[in-house]
């Protein structure tokens, strides 16, 4: 946590360099691009909620940390704290779910890239334990295959997991957004999620993503997912600031 924070400090005291950041926050998936060299990102929601069968909660906050290391790869870190807004028979007052760290690169550039064709992009690594949660490690991998048309943008994510229960998991979902040089763009995301030897989970969000200026973008979506039994709804606010740490030059022949 202290090289995160190290990292967040070095990312304010760099806004003055901030340079284009694409929002993909609000989704559960992603896109099939990486950040630039030395460009760090931010996603944030500093305070989402969440109403399960469970009990309401707050994820606060819900974070995405974003690094390019080398041309077309990136490092990605996530992790959500979840606060209980009512107390639950075995289970803390706070936990840290969804912790992850994934190396994501690109397959073949496309329309992303601003060249031609689908981009795509593949992002794997390890689930790591959680506090508070499930004590143990898993494993995804996730293709990603996106197009960018002048008046719609669709990126499909394909996702294979050992859970960190050590039962597979599958996940298909598609992202929706309307035109990208609108400065607010409608979007939308469906999913469907599959744990061997559990419920089969139905996703759907809609919301919106309002780019404010290069380098900072706000989100806001309502989620509704259903499996038997079981229903959520979740309420998801968040940013996304983008600042170059460093400068990379290519190399030219």
């Amino acid at each position: 946590m202290r090289r995160l924070n190290l990292g967040l400090a070095l990312f304010v005291a760099g806004m003055a360099l901030a340079t284009p950041a694409l929002a993909y926050r609000p989704f559960d998936g992603t896109d099939g691009d990486v950040a630039d060299v030395g460009e760090f990102e931010l996603e944030m929601g500093p305070a989402q909620f969440l109403s399960s069968p469970e009990g309401r909660y707050l994820m606060a906050p819900a974070t995405v940390l974003n690094l390019g290391v080398a041309p077309g790869l990136e490092l990605v870190v996530d992790f959500k704290d979840f606060v209980g807004l009512q107390t639950v028979v075995g289970q803390p007052r706070m936990r840290l779910l969804d912790t992850d760290i994934f190396l994501k690169g690109i397959l073949r550039r496309g329309t992303l890239q601003g060249e031609g064709g689908v981009s795509m992009a593949l992002e794997a690594g390890p689930l790591l334990p959680e506090l508070g949660g499930t004590n143990g490690f898993g494993a995804q991998a996730n293709l990603i295959t996106s197009y960018r048309w002048d008046a719609l943008s669709l990126h499909l994510n394909t996702s294979a997991a050992l859970t960190r229960d050590h039962q597979l998991d599958g996940f298909v979902g598609l992202i929706a957004e309307g035109p990208h040089d609108w400065t607010v763009r409608p979007v939308g995301e469906v999913y469907t999620e599959h744990e061997l030897g559990n419920a089969t989970t139905y996703s759907a969000l809609a919301g919106a993503i309002w780019q404010v200026r290069d380098g900072l973008a706000l989100d806001a979506a309502v989620r509704y997912a259903a499996q038997p039994g079981n229903n959520d709804v979740e309420v998801r606010f968040g940013l996304t600031w983008g600042v170059a740490l460093w400068h990379h030059q290519e190399k030219h022949e």
